[in-house]
């Protein structure tokens, strides 16, 4: 995401049948997470680990009756700090879409209408009645003005703003839905405009000059041409604004989701992380039954009330990944640093000085044209190569030469450097500097101007890495080796602790795994897999080091 205050052009765009933003085509892969739902001091933490499951958006309902308790005393502190979480979502990487209301739905008391409107004996809701848009400006006028620096034009994340919330199911009053688009861009919202409803909404739901989305738990075939049909042209991009995660007990097939995406729609999970109705805030159903809701909101979503994983995160991030760079997200994570030429390990300005000793460090530069990469035996050790996500080789001490593709127009090259481990013995220990150790060419021209990542695979740092293949086990054994076989290279982590690296040339083909690093009941197991990720873990009670070789 660019940095606040930076150029922008133009905002998000559905003019075409693929968003675009600033220009440059955008699939929406958001999820909802409210922030009055959850404590504010876990907000970051789970987008966080929106970010890392391939997520690039976040959305959230607006609560009147909480920022207005009571006529005219407006809070917007605290748990109640709207602004503070759109600015965190755009540090973590998320774009915003907002969902303001003034009705919110959302399970939650009056949909977000605060009580005291209906003091007023003649009050109609969601409607043009003067009682009802007198309190709507009122608090618009507080709402409004703090969400328009933190718009896209202004460089803050927030790429779109939707207009109230299922109309068409409730549709009352013709002309509410163009007072509450008005209440808005007259006060300054600016950004992309959208509505949501589900398929029997539709007709009803809709306001001139904003895009219409969709509502549902599983696409059906005639969905698409409903909403094509109601559209002002049917080659406008799609998004599906609540795809319903409390449905998804079916995605051991998974398939409802990529059919979803397979189609070119962009898609928001909803919810991805339910949370919590806090207080005496849980709604209530009524079909002729009065049915209050309970206080969990956890929506048998991909992130648990909690916040903990589930099933359903693990196959959404593998769904998502062939969406999504995963150097995206190590960007965002780590703090890099800038540098004209390419900087060895040793002498990257971290740790108070000292640099890093190991691991991997990440180095991205851009690049206007494809052609011969040559490494000129500059790495150290091995580099995995991309063009932006396409892995395109390695370079190492025998392969010194890459053919990058041409792109349209820039792109950035990114090398994954590892250190394989120092000489320990001879006249090399003077020459054990690791990463890029002079300049790298393309067309026979030293590439410039690197950005530098550190992967140095200390706790913190593993920590921090909530996109890698993390599971919970539970292990008897006291005595134990681990066997990564069908995946490709990385490194295992159990309980924080390194077991080293695992590469599938061989020989040695299992990990050893300590007795006294294990815990009783649940341990943690994480692998920083370099490519491609198998599917099983396993475990042996027996090593397996490969094939002895005669010593004569």
């Amino acid at each position: 995401m660019e940095k606040s205050g930076m150029s922008r052009r133009c905002g998000l765009n559905a003019d075409s049948s693929q968003f675009t933003l600033d220009g440059k085509p955008i699939r929406i892969l958001g999820g909802s997470m409210h922030y009055f739902r959850v404590p504010r001091a876990y907000w970051n933490d789970r987008m966080l680990k929106m970010k890392a499951c391939g997520l690039n958006t976040i959305t959230t309902y607006v609560p009147w009756n909480l920022h207005e308790p009571e006529r005219g005393v407006f809070n917007f502190r605290g748990q109640l700090d709207l602004l503070t979480f759109i600015n965190e979502a755009a540090q973590v990487g998320l774009w915003v879409i907002l969902r303001p209301g003034p009705y919110i739905c959302a399970e939650w008391d009056l949909g977000g209408l605060p009580s005291w409107l209906l003091r007023d004996r003649n009050m109609t809701l969601r409607t043009t009645y003067a009682g009802f848009t007198e309190a709507v400006n009122s608090y618009f006028d507080e709402l409004v003005p703090r969400l328009v620096p933190v718009q896209f034009s202004r460089g803050g994340p927030i790429i779109a703003v939707q207009v109230e919330n299922e109309y068409g199911s409730y549709a009352k009053d013709d002309q509410y839905m163009s007072f509450i688009k008005n209440a808005l861009e007259s006060r300054g919202i600016c950004e992309l405009l959208l509505t949501s409803d589900n398929r029997e909404g539709f007709q009803s739901g809709g306001v001139n000059g904003a895009l219409r989305t969709i509502n549902f738990q599983k696409l059906t075939s005639g969905m698409i041409k409903h909403l094509d049909h109601l559209q002002a042209s049917p080659q406008r991009a799609k998004l599906v604004m609540e795809y319903w995660s409390g449905w998804f007990d079916v995605w051991g097939e998974d398939h409802h989701t990529f059919s979803v995406l397979k189609q070119g729609m962009s898609i928001n999970i909803y919810m991805f992380h339910g949370g919590t109705n806090f207080g005496f805030m849980n709604g209530a159903v009524d079909y002729g039954t009065y049915k209050p809701q309970i206080t969990s909101y956890d929506y048998d979503a991909p992130l648990s009330e909690a916040g903990d994983y589930t099933k359903k995160y693990h196959l959404l991030r593998s769904l998502f990944s062939s969406y999504q760079s995963k150097f995206h997200l190590l960007c965002i994570l780590l703090k890099p640093h800038q540098s004209e030429s390419p900087v060895n390990m040793e002498n990257l300005p971290i740790n108070d000085g000292s640099g890093q000793s190991y691991g991997y460090t990440l180095y991205e530069t851009t690049i206007a044209t494809g052609g011969t990469l040559n490494s000129r035996n500059n790495v150290r050790d091995r580099a995995l190569v991309y063009a932006d996500s396409l892995f395109i080789g390695v370079l190492d001490y025998k392969t010194q030469k890459l053919t990058v593709p041409n792109g349209k127009g820039d792109q950035k090259l990114r090398l994954l450097l590892e250190n394989c481990g120092r000489v320990n013995y001879g006249k090399a220990l003077n020459y054990q500097r690791k990463g890029l150790i002079g300049d790298i060419v393309l067309n026979n021209v030293p590439l410039k101007d690197f950005t530098h990542y550190t992967l140095d695979m200390k706790p913190a740092f593993i920590d921090r890495c909530w996109s890698w293949e993390r599971v919970y086990i539970s292990l008897t054994a006291t005595l134990c080796w681990l066997d990564p076989q069908d995946w490709s290279k990385g490194v295992v982590f159990v309980n924080g602790q390194n077991l080293g690296r695992y590469w599938p040339i061989g020989p040695q083909k299992t990990l050893y795994l300590p007795g006294p690093w294990l815990k009783s009941g649940t341990n943690q197991v994480i692998v920083f897999e370099e490519q491609k990720a198998g599917d099983e873990i396993h475990f042996t009670d027996l090593p397996n080091l490969g094939k002895n070789a005669d010593v004569n």
